[in-house]
C-alpha cells in the first residue's frame, strides 16, 4: 500500500468526521504525512494536537490488527508527541482503525 492508497482508505474511514475531537498527524518517516482534522484528511504537513511517527508498513499492520499500538510504542516502532493525549484518544483511534480495516 502506498501513501495515496492509505490516504484514500483513511478518508473513507473518517467520512464526515473522524470522531476524535482533536487533530491527528501520521508522520510516515519519509513516506509522507496524513493529517486528520474533523472530516478533513490531507497529505499536508501541518501542526496537529497529536503526531504519531510510524513507518507506513507498521501503520498498515496496526490498521489490520497485526500490530498492537502499545507493542509498537514499546518496540520503538511508534513515537507519540503526547502520550497522555494518545491514551485519552485510544478508544476513538481503535474505532477509526477498525473502520480502515473493514
Amino acid at each position: 500500500m502506498d501513501l495515496a492508497e492509505l490516504t484514500a482508505k483513511i478518508k473513507q474511514a473518517v467520512g464526515d468526521d473522524s470522531g476524535l475531537g482533536k487533530s491527528l498527524k501520521f508522520d510516515l518517516k519519509g513516506a509522507g504525512v496524513v493529517h486528520i482534522d474533523g472530516g478533513s484528511v490531507t497529505n499536508e504537513d501541518k501542526p496537529a494536537d497529536l503526531t504519531m511517527t510510524i513507518a507506513l508498513e507498521d501503520l498498515v499492520a496496526m490498521g489490520q490488527g497485526k500490530l498492537n499500538a502499545m507493542n509498537a510504542v514499546m518496540g520503538g516502532k511508534l513515537q507519540l508527541s503526547d502520550m497522555g493525549l494518545a491514551m485519552s484518544l485510544q478508544q476513538k483511534m481503535t474505532a477509526l482503525f477498525a473502520k480502515m480495516a473493514g
